[in-house]
């Protein structure tokens, strides 16, 4: 089986490489449009700032070869907020594969910190391939400014300041808000089956 990574102008590309490495899956880092058209899977991971990295993937085709996949394909963090039609960061028009927006998080307290940093409760909404093995109140790791709405492509949720997408699925395309390469025994299940769909 093929994995390729996208490897494209983001941070944090590698640190899923060495995850999937743990749990015995060899996969390819490549910005090569035909390598990832030929995967079998597909993970497009990321940290980073929206508008700078749309125009990157514009400028280098990637954004139409994501758009064109077919395979399963696995958005993570920026990954997953790129996939959505806009964010606020930067007044960016983004992929638009998920028919999302992407939104700033405000403050409502004084002891709300933003970035969203640490570990928090993910609740499954809907029942997907990806959480199969996975319990309800599961902790996974979060990085971000930013969060996806909720809507109808919604299969998991967390609250912090208010609830927001942790994951969501449309057709073959999957994405985590949280990084499952971060998130321990919870994050290798889920690349597991990712791995296995």
């Amino acid at each position: 089986m093929k994995i390729v990574i996208i490897d494209y102008n983001a941070g944090n590309v590698r640190s899923v490489l060495f995850a999937l490495e743990r749990i015995g899956v060899v996969a390819e880092l490549s910005s090569d449009p035909d390598k990832i058209k030929s995967a079998d899977k597909v993970i497009f991971p990321g940290v980073g700032e929206a508008k700078n990295t749309m125009a990157y993937l514009r400028k280098t085709g990637l954004a139409e070869t994501i758009r064109g996949l077919k395979q399963p394909t696995l958005g993570i963090c920026l990954g997953m907020q790129l996939l959505c039609e806009y964010s606020e960061e930067g007044n960016t028009d983004c992929l638009n594969i998920i028919p999302l927006k992407v939104k700033k998080f405000i403050a409502s307290a004084t002891d709300q910190k933003i970035p969203h940093v640490g570990w928090n409760k993910i609740m499954f909404e809907k029942s997907t391939p990806l959480f199969k093995k996975n319990q309800p109140g599961d902790y996974a790791y979060f990085v971000h400014s930013y969060y996806v709405e909720k809507g109808d492509y919604t299969t998991a949720t967390c609250d912090y300041i208010l609830p927001f997408s942790a994951a969501l699925q449309k057709d073959n395309f999957y994405a985590t808000q949280f990084h499952p390469e971060k998130s321990g025994d919870v994050g290798e299940l889920i690349l597991k089956e990712f791995i296995n769909l």
